[in-house]
């Protein structure tokens, strides 16, 4: 699908229920709001409904207060459309895929490569830097002026997803696209800084004790952490995004092509969020999708239920190892 189609779809509605992935992080939130803002201006009605509450670090975005969490007055809200922003598939929405109880269609904007094409209209850009980068592509082609509050939301996106504009999916594109939004007055050193440069005390005490779990193989090629249950209980909470800082963290590692972070679900079973990074040599999309995830060639996760985090961690080395093996490193 192009996003002619997606312009055509968006233009066939007048209302939108616009939906971002759980575990939210800069590119959920910067597309969702800026969806949300293009709607507005094109005269339609729109409400942003999430899975969880806005994570720590992005206080500073605009519009935070329209946007409601699953579950609190999200009953009976009328929309002609689902959207998704930045969601590889539906199970990612969470329990507000469950706010679609008249099936409306839904309109799919995605650049993982590992989208399922689960909506009525599927516009899905692997190519792209980030969802919010093409949010930023439907206004140019929409002909609606970006302000302030857009670019700061796009921005942000932007910037989340491409690791500050270091990992591989950064283009020339990607800067004019950045340079452009800074012309609207955003606070550069601001946004870094509320993202990247506020962890809280207690935060970072748990990064040390999280740390010493460090373990490498294959000649420290590959390195993992193991998160538990019994330090997340010590913890009670975490306002941080973990496994993005563990593993920016790992990745500057010489030598290093493939990290991973294990850790236990606190509230559940025996389940085991699994995310994993690569250097660009390793696929780890395909590594993540051969346990039920995917995501991107260089960042990719998984959920793996039923089995205690030293199977898993077993069990996704094995896979590791294989690919290691089928590439020749």
């Amino acid at each position: 699908m192009s996003i002619q189609q997606a312009v055509d779809f968006i233009k066939a509605h007048k209302s939108f229920l616009i939906a971002s992935h759980t575990n939210m992080e800069g590119d959920a939130l910067g597309s969702q709001l800026g969806f949300y803002f293009l709607a507005r201006k094109l005269g339609k009605r729109a409400v942003m409904i999430n899975n969880e509450d806005i994570p720590y670090g992005y206080e500073f975005l605009p519009a935070l207060d329209k946007i409601r969490r699953f579950g609190k007055g999200t009953s009976g809200l009328e929309f002609d459309c689902f959207v998704t922003v930045d969601c590889s598939d539906l199970e990612r929405t969470g329990e507000v895929r469950l706010a679609n109880k008249s099936n409306k269609p839904v309109l799919n904007i995605d650049h993982h490569i590992s989208n399922s094409n689960f909506g009525a209209a599927n516009w899905v850009d692997p190519l792209a830097s980030s969802a919010s980068e093409m949010v930023y592509r439907l206004y140019k082609k929409m002909g609606v002026p970006l302000d302030r509050d857009s670019a700061l939301a796009l921005y942000a996106g932007i910037l989340t997803d491409t690791g500050s504009f270091r990992y591989s999916n950064t283009s020339a594109a990607t800067h004019l696209m950045a340079g452009e939004l800074l012309a609207y007055g955003i606070d550069v050193p601001g946004i870094y800084k509320n993202i990247y440069g506020s962890i809280p005390y207690s935060d970072l005490r748990f990064l040390t004790r999280i740390l010493p779990s460090m373990k490498t193989a294959l000649n420290a090629r590959v390195v993992w952490f193991e998160v538990d249950k019994r330090l997340l209980r010590k913890q009670k909470g975490i306002s941080f995004d973990l496994s993005e800082t563990l593993l920016t963290f790992a990745r500057t590692l010489k030598g290093l092509e493939v990290a991973v972070l294990f850790r236990e679900n606190l509230v559940a079973g025996r389940e085991v969020r699994v995310n994993l990074r690569s250097q660009g040599k390793v696929d780890v999309n395909k590594i993540a999708n051969f346990f039920g995830g995917g995501g991107h060639k260089s960042a990719s996760g998984c959920t793996v239920k039923g089995l205690p985090l030293k199977d898993v961690r077993t069990a996704v080395l094995k896979k590791i190892r294989s690919e290691f093996r089928s590439l020749g490193l």
